[in-house]
């Protein structure tokens, strides 16, 4: 991945981890609720998901790219469209907080894993993050040095500020966090980058 390559990846997963969501609301509560470190064990459960959904991504990817690279220009156009759902779908909820799921989960890793699994933005997501950044004429597990460490410390860094601002603001983060305006913000982003990644992807197909 090259270093231009690089930067736009880490830009689109600032946006994609920043994005209030399931995960965000289970941060903040569990920071309200919670000792601080107890918290974190929230955290760390989508760290895991993030790693599980990571490398299950490039497996899928590579293994696709290998059996039917040609099917890799549509995906890339299918993985825009994708990101220009999740940033309309972000617009009509901007200023609604978004409850997470009720689980039966026993600890706070349990739960929080649970939530992240089952939250839709992020299924979407790390399919529009592959399909858009993986180079299929280069080796993916080469690529995946430079983006498992990034796209888990923004990851990181995006879930502990949520946790700390519920333990620093209480209820009212949750009204700060999810005002309209930065949602739709946010959104707007989302359906930025699908388009002007899937004007690319089609570029990019028409010089070939």
């Amino acid at each position: 991945m090259s270093f231009q390559g690089w930067l736009v990846f880490a830009a689109f997963w600032a946006v994609f981890v920043t994005t209030p969501g399931p995960n965000a609301v289970n941060c903040i509560q569990n920071g309200m609720a919670l000792p601080f470190r107890t918290a974190l064990w929230g955290v760390a459960a989508i760290l895991t998901q993030a790693t599980a959904f990571l490398l299950m991504s490039a497996a899928g990817m590579a293994a696709l790219i290998v059996a039917a690279p040609g099917l890799f220009f549509w995906l890339k156009l299918a993985g825009a469209a994708v990101l220009i759902w999740l940033g309309l779908r972000a617009w009509r909820r901007a200023g609604k907080v978004a409850s997470p799921r009720e689980v039966s989960a026993k600890s706070v890793y349990g739960r929080a894993l649970v939530i992240a699994t089952v939250n839709a933005k992020s299924l979407a997501g790390y399919l529009a993050a592959f399909t858009q950044f993986i180079q299929p004429d280069v080796p993916i597990w080469s690529q995946m040095a430079a983006i498992m460490p990034t796209a888990l410390t923004l990851t990181a860094c995006s879930y502990i500020t949520y946790t700390a601002i519920g333990a620093g603001l209480g209820k009212a983060a949750l009204g700060a966090v999810f005002n309209r305006w930065f949602g739709r913000g946010m959104a707007g982003l989302f359906v930025g980058y699908g388009l002007a990644l899937g004007a690319s992807a089609v570029l990019g197909g028409r010089v070939r």
